[in-house]
């Protein structure tokens, strides 16, 4: 495996490589996992497209953000600890900078970005995730049984569409991995730094659970404000499955009707969310920024952000280790050849709701999104340049209807 350099080892290149991606990745966990693919697989060779596809799946199980989970993890493959920090701060904090100061006023007139730029934006998330499907298909389902595992994987996603849905539909793939495909006799990994030692994964582990179970008895016993906040982003950080729009609601009922952030204030919140790049769990730095009890402002939205985001980075820090291991036993490997037929699947059920349901209402859409892919594709142009693209055309064609 040819890395595509050396020098992209060190925490800082990995900032500014998920720096670039935190500032023009739009359109949702999917599309996002479209964009890693393609920057990480295809263009840097970080690793192979079996072993994203596990790191993948192993992501859709943990609670939290799956694609800022699998940012982590390949930060923390790539450069240790201090990757998976500095992957996650380039991917969120660009996103989370925007809403801070959208929840303070200063960029109140960006705020609300124009209708045709934001269905732009959805229409090119279409475009990635179809380009992501594809070439993820074409590599792990080369054959019959594997296809029809795909698609059989696509329609019962598309039964359950919910978060406990994905994870059993992955189970489900894992037996019949075991049942039906005979481990590979050699298999093709990527070259990874180390990713911990099982005992340290077992005090990340640890640390979890700790703070998941003692940050309510220390809220409850200390009347401190600040103890609360911390206690309610960390527990929706830590239980919530399925990414940032299913965090919403309970994230809706822990501070509207305690009077920290006021219900307006919330939903104008959310509408700016959908209008900046990165992960949607960055709406967690507006809330923070825009509470009624101190801290607020700047101070206020960055211990919210770390708050909802620390069980990501204690899940992936203590998951990892042992998924690396468990990759190289034969019958993992045979379960894992389930797993990863399934995963394209599930992208396409996501391909067609949400992305695909929610950005293509005309003709006029759908021939962007083929432009679109075209570009991906074919011109090979890069996904941010496409990303500007679709926005500027978007709020073109909505000037000329």
């Amino acid at each position: 495996m040819n890395d595509h350099s050396s020098t992209d080892r060190s925490p800082w290149a990995v900032f500014l490589i998920f720096l670039r991606l935190g500032l023009t990745s739009f359109g949702g966990p999917v599309a996002h996992l479209g964009y890693f693919r393609d920057e990480f697989v295809l263009r840097r060779h970080w690793l192979n497209e079996r072993s994203y596809a596990d790191l993948v799946a192993l992501c859709q199980f943990l609670p939290g953000p799956a694609s800022s989970q699998v940012g982590m993890a390949l930060g923390l493959s790539r450069s240790g600890y201090a990757g998976a920090l500095a992957a996650w701060a380039g991917f969120t904090l660009p996103s989370a900078i925007a809403l801070i100061l959208f929840a303070q006023g200063i960029a109140a007139s960006q705020g609300a970005m124009p209708a045709g730029v934001l269905h732009g934006l959805k229409v090119v998330a279409v475009a990635v995730v179809a380009q992501a499907v594809w070439g993820m298909a074409r590599q792990l389902c080369p054959d019959t049984p594997r296809v029809t595992l795909m698609v059989a994987a696509s329609c019962l996603a598309l039964l359950l569409p919910n978060a406990w849905g994905q994870a059993a539909i992955i189970l489900i793939a894992a037996f019949i991995g075991l049942w039906r495909f005979q481990p590979a006799k050699t298999t093709t990994r990527a070259t990874q730094a180390p990713t911990g030692r099982t005992s340290v994964a077992l005090f990340w582990l640890a640390l979890f659970f700790l703070l998941l179970l003692g940050l309510p008895l220390l809220a409850g016993g200390i009347d401190q404000p600040l103890l609360s906040l911390i206690d309610a982003f960390y527990r929706a950080g830590s239980l919530v499955f399925g990414g940032g729009h299913v965090v919403l609601p309970l994230l809706q009922a822990e501070l509207v009707p305690t009077g920290w952030v006021g219900n307006e204030s919330f939903l104008a919140g959310y509408g700016a969310a959908q209008a900046v790049p990165g992960p949607l769990f960055s709406f967690a730095a507006f809330l923070g920024a825009a509470t009624m009890q101190p801290p607020s402002g700047w101070l206020g939205g960055l211990i919210c952000l770390l708050a909802i985001f620390a069980p990501s980075f204690l899940l992936v820090a203590a998951c990892l280790p042992f998924w690396e291991q468990l990759r190289g036993n034969t019958r993992m490997q045979a379960a894992l050849t389930g797993i990863n037929a399934a995963v394209p699947g599930l992208l396409l059920a996501a391909l067609y709701q949400p992305v695909w349901t929610s950005a293509i209402h005309s003709p006029r859409d759908f021939g962007l999104a083929l432009l679109a892919l075209l570009a991906l594709m074919f011109w090979k142009l890069p996904p941010w340049l496409v990303v500007i693209a679709c926005g500027l055309t978007g709020a073109l064609l909505e000037m000329l209807s």
